[in-house]
């Protein structure tokens, strides 16, 4: 994985130290200036294609895309918040950190950045893909090595539109999250960092209903907190092991357990079975057959196995999508019940 990344010979402008590949990175004096590391991706590279899974929506509170290419992410490591700020320059990606969590993230920055991740591995068999795959070559994996910052807004897109989800997921991290360590964003505004498991157990129920989130959901997340260190270790599990984990949580099926298991464990064989809309748009693009069922969903992607789900991937970068024939999925909003 290392030699995946490995450093750039010459030094990118504002770099102050340059980590050789396998080496503990180098802090920088100053609280602005964070902690810094660099990374060279292998070949063609898209920073927001890979970390584009992890925002929860245009106005995550832990994710920002910047015209300029840049991404700011924050997370809750295993040595606390951090905030991450992610600069493509010239085929190098400048990492630069804040919070007690910085050294445990940049560690672990190939891996974010998809170095665990072997696209070579697949092999397009139908020419919608080899398209896909021709124009999206920057696509990785990422793999995060965090299951509970993944999992609560996974939890919280079940059963309802992205709206309510996204919704529910601004409102409870805005308001119980920390404030992400470092600097602000250039406009001002401030991100959060998602709340530690004792946070979101302690959430009352009439908060959990004015974010439009219901019992059943609200429940889950509260079985899941209470084991949230057990969870965690599913980060450094075969996906298969750690999605049969997640499962044994009650309301924490398939569905969630795959949408998990993409982000944390970068698990390019982790399909989402038992979604509204996959399997008729994976029907449509690979066999012209909008009405498909998770069934022929996965007869159609059994050719790929092993990498079924960089296949959905690339199918949904494609565009290919059947039409819509009816209305969309009204929008809820149960705070006002």
């Amino acid at each position: 994985m290392a030699g995946r990344f490995t450093p750039r010979p010459r030094t990118a402008p504002g770099a102050v130290a340059r980590t050789a590949p396998g080496a503990a990175p180098r802090t920088t004096p100053g609280a602005r200036a964070g902690t810094r590391r660099w990374a060279t991706p292998p070949g063609p590279y898209d920073l927001g294609l890979v970390l584009g899974p992890l925002r929860r929506g245009p106005g995550d509170p832990t994710f920002r895309a910047l015209p300029d290419g840049t991404v700011r992410r924050t997370c809750r490591t295993p040595d606390g918040p951090c905030a991450l700020r992610l600069t493509p320059y010239d085929g190098t990606v400048t990492a630069e950190a804040w919070g007690p969590g910085a050294g445990w993230q940049l560690e672990r920055l190939p891996e974010l950045l998809g170095g665990a991740d072997d696209p070579d591995a697949f092999a397009p068999r139908h020419r919608l893909l080899a398209a896909a795959q021709r124009r999206r070559p920057g696509l990785r994996l990422c793999r995060t090595g965090l299951v509970m910052e993944s999992l609560i807004p996974s939890v919280l897109e079940q059963k309802v539109t992205t709206v309510e989800a996204y919704r529910a997921w601004r409102l409870l991290v805005r308001k119980y999250g920390d404030p992400a360590p470092g600097p602000a964003l250039d406009s001002g505004e401030q991100l959060y960092v998602v709340p530690d498991a004792r946070t979101w157990a302690l959430i009352p129920s009439w908060e959990w209903h004015r974010a439009g989130v219901d019992a059943k959901r609200s429940a889950t997340i509260l079985r899941a907190v209470r084991v949230a260190r057990r969870l965690e270790e599913a980060a450094a599990m075969e996906p298969e092991r750690a999605a049969a984990r997640l499962e044994l949580i009650p309301g924490i099926g398939p569905w969630t357990a795959a949408e998990v298991v993409q982000r944390s464990n970068g698990a390019p064989d982790a399909v989402t079975v038992g979604d509204l809309h996959l399997p008729g748009i994976v029907g449509h693009a690979l066999a012209g057959d909008r009405d498909a069922d998770d069934a022929a969903m996965l007869e159609l992607l059994a050719p790929y196995e092993g990498q079924r789900h960089r296949a959905t991937r690339l199918i949904l970068l494609s565009g290919r999508t059947p039409p819509r024939r009816a209305p969309r999925m009204p929008v809820r909003n149960i705070a006002h019940l």
